[in-house]
């Protein structure tokens, strides 16, 4: 299906050529222009496109280059605007902007994770789990003028984000451009992701009586650690149900009143832990309106720990890809990098999904490294781009979407995984307090070790 001219990097470093060839088929300029042109409330195209702003961020958060400056430097004669041009598009792109890019790629990169067999086995049975996490970008750098004078760190935005961990993909994001905003204010503009049949999985920060009612109005389902705060009456007694895992779990039937005065029947489920949180709780409270038909409280507990896969996810998000520039004060440019960032890491999921589809789901979860695939993917990139010219790309484009699977299957089985091993570390050793003399400030490495020998 590819021209010969792919050959070398399809056998060396057919990651690269996945990476690449997905953002050919769902972001390209024709489709992401079109799809800014419907989606923009404010800014609108006079010169600088809105694929081109994108190509540059997508190059950063992939690592191809150093800094939004980098990229911009080593595309200046395909943009054809001044880096002042390019800042000021960045600082004024709209956080529903941001928060519609994500949506759109999850779109497009739905449909092929499942085709590829790349889904996960629902983990509740004829409902769709979702996990509810907030993110705050870390602080940037004191370039705006305002922060010049002030020493407290600048937060450029926080987030709320949605992960479907079936799919392993963000499917919806709340971008909000006040990094000192309580997490509840923004659970309004999640309720249009709530969908019938969805099971909400969250921590106490979401439980909110609002947000609750809302989710059961829906016809879903949630499982939300419950919040102190909560008000509530019990309308039976504890029982014990069993143990899992070392846990007591244990249920009761409450009722949670709403501001009309309507009761709602919900369940709380206690687990008394084996092993006390890294906050020091022995026992956590579950709230849910699911019948115990659906998910019973032994389910609820295995289910509750799923929601630490969301925050493996922004992880892997720091650590994998660029997703917090500090160097992006403004907040729609560092929502905006941020929102790339999760593009970025759904075409990864893409890769691991055609991955396993060939070498095994098992091996894939189990051994490959996603830092070293975003490290291969970011050494070749730039070299595989001047030697595969743009229009060779477009074939990417014109595939259908079985062609598409079966390449992508093709170039997944060129790949050697042993090249992508995790290596896990083993448990930290504590930390040896160190002697200072103030007579001797430094020492020679050489001399110690030569003394080691000597022993």
């Amino acid at each position: 299906m590819l021209d010969s001219v792919f050959d070398a990097f399809a056998s060396k470093s057919p990651l690269t050529v996945i990476a690449r060839g997905m953002m050919e088929r769902a972001f390209n300029s024709e489709k992401l222009n079109e799809w800014f042109e419907k989606t923009a409330e404010v800014q609108y195209t006079r010169q600088l496109l809105f694929s081109s702003v994108f190509e540059i961020m997508s190059q950063v958060v992939s690592g191809h280059h150093v800094s939004v400056h980098s990229a911009f430097q080593a595309s200046k004669g395909e943009v054809g605007v001044s880096s002042t041009s390019l800042y000021n598009k960045l600082n004024g792109i709209e956080p529903g902007t941001s928060a519609g890019l994500v949506k759109y790629a999850a779109e497009q990169t739905h449909p092929l994770i499942e085709e590829l067999g790349g889904a996960q086995p629902a983990l509740v049975p004829g409902l769709r789990v979702k996990l509810l996490d907030g993110n705050c970008i870390e602080a940037s750098e004191h370039r705006i003028k305002e922060l010049r004078p002030l020493g407290a760190g600048a937060l450029p935005g926080k987030s709320l984000v949605v992960y479907d961990p079936s799919l392993r993909i963000p499917i919806y994001v709340v971008p909000c451009e006040d990094g000192h905003a309580q997490e509840r204010s923004l659970l309004g503009s999640v309720l249009p992701s709530v969908e019938k049949n969805d099971l909400w999985i969250a921590d106490r920060n979401f439980c909110v009586r609002s947000f609750l009612f809302s989710i059961a109005l829906a016809c879903a389902y949630f499982l939300i650690r419950q919040h102190a705060n909560l008000p509530y009456k019990e309308t039976g007694k504890e029982k014990f149900i069993g143990t899992i895992d070392g846990a007591k779990v244990f249920e009761q039937p409450i009722v949670v009143v709403d501001d009309s005065g309507n009761n709602w029947k919900f369940r709380r489920i206690r687990v008394v832990l084996k092993m006390a949180t890294r906050d020091g709780d022995k026992e956590i409270f579950l709230i849910t309106n699911a019948s115990k038909a659906k998910v019973n409280a032994k389910k609820a507990a295995v289910l509750y720990r799923k929601r630490w896969k969301i925050e493996t996810a922004f992880q892997e998000l720091k650590h994998d890809l660029n997703s917090e520039i500090n160097t992006l004060g403004y907040p729609p440019a560092a929502l905006f990098a941020f929102c790339v960032a999760l593009v970025a890491y759904m075409i990864i999921a893409v890769i691991k999904a055609a991955l396993s589809s060939v070498h095994g789901a098992k091996k894939v979860d189990n051994d490959l490294s996603g830092y070293y695939m975003a490290d291969e993917i970011s050494g070749v990139y730039r070299g595989m781009m001047i030697a595969v010219s743009a229009d060779k790309w477009r074939v990417f484009r014109n595939l259908s979407q079985a062609e598409l699977v079966a390449l992508l299957r093709q170039l997944a089985a060129n790949v050697k995984l042993s090249r992508f091993k995790k290596h896990p570390r083993g448990p930290k050793k504590p930390k040896q307090e160190r002697v200072r003399d103030p007579k001797h400030p430094h020492i020679s490495t050489a001399r110690l070790l030569a003394a080691r020998k000597s022993k």
